[in-house]
């Protein structure tokens, strides 16, 4: 079977532990059209683990980050997030179980209308949280990505760094036990795109899980935190402190 080929020394036992967060088994996707998006997948991540997801374009990692979503629904087997079966969620639920996921993109998705406080307030209402709660909440996470003193300024008035820790700050105002992070460097210089990366590790250093999907050698290699490897909707490496390796 495909997802036997996962290689490497430091790949990770499949303990199926009460500390797992994110528990894929057997996961495939098949789409109409073409070769299944993802084949027989199994991932297991724990409580608090940074890991990096890589892959060329057309791996898998895209759908394995709608399926965590639950945006998609797999062909076959099972996924558990948060202790929430996301093969047998009652649609009616899926709303509450969004709320402890972050979700961070590369085009930042922005309210253009809409100053920095309330970009990041808007996510603290989509909860119904009290007014009393937000202007605690809002101002407090935005200095949390140094931002405190931007609070009023419209997107277009910041950079791009800048732009992502607003984005940032909306994903972590409600405090997810998961952040989620779809190519958050893509749109940035080198120097903010580092500054992005270790802020998301003060994040995780923070008690949350974070998932990194990204293209950027560079990173992944740096940081030297877990980092699984996907080619043709399998995994084929995952290992601790590794890095960016190329698949024939």
């Amino acid at each position: 079977m495909a997802r036997n080929e996962v290689r490497g020394r430091k790949r990770r036992r499949q303990s199926g532990g009460n500390d797992e967060i994110i528990t894929l088994n057997n996961v495939s996707k098949a789409y109409a059209t073409g070769a299944p998006a993802l084949n027989g997948v199994d991932l297991h991540i724990r409580k608090g683990e940074f890991v990096f997801i890589v892959g060329d374009s057309g791996s898998g990692k895209s759908t394995m980050i709608k399926l965590l979503l639950r945006e998609l629904v797999p062909t076959s087997g099972n996924i558990n997030v948060m202790g929430y079966d996301l093969v047998h969620i009652r649609h009616r639920k899926i709303p509450k179980f969004r709320r402890n996921l972050g979700i961070v993109f590369q085009d930042f998705r922005l309210l253009k209308d809409r100053n920095v406080y309330e970009n990041v307030a808007f996510a603290q209402r989509i909860i119904q949280a009290s007014n009393k709660e937000i202007k605690r909440n809002v101002p407090s996470i935005l200095a949390t990505v140094g931002l405190a003193g931007k609070y009023k300024a419209k997107p277009r008035q910041l950079s791009g760094g800048e732009q992502q820790r607003v984005a940032i700050a909306r994903a972590l105002v409600n405090r997810p036990s998961i952040l989620l992070a779809d190519e958050p460097t893509g749109n940035l210089d080198p120097k903010n795109s580092w500054e992005i990366m270790k802020l998301l590790e003060q994040i995780n250093e923070n008690g949350t899980t974070v998932l990194v999907v990204t293209h950027n050698r560079e990173i992944v290699n740096a940081m030297q935190k877990r980092v699984v490897t996907m080619k043709k909707g399998v995994i084929v490496s995952d290992e601790e402190k590794g890095g960016y390796i190329d698949e024939d």
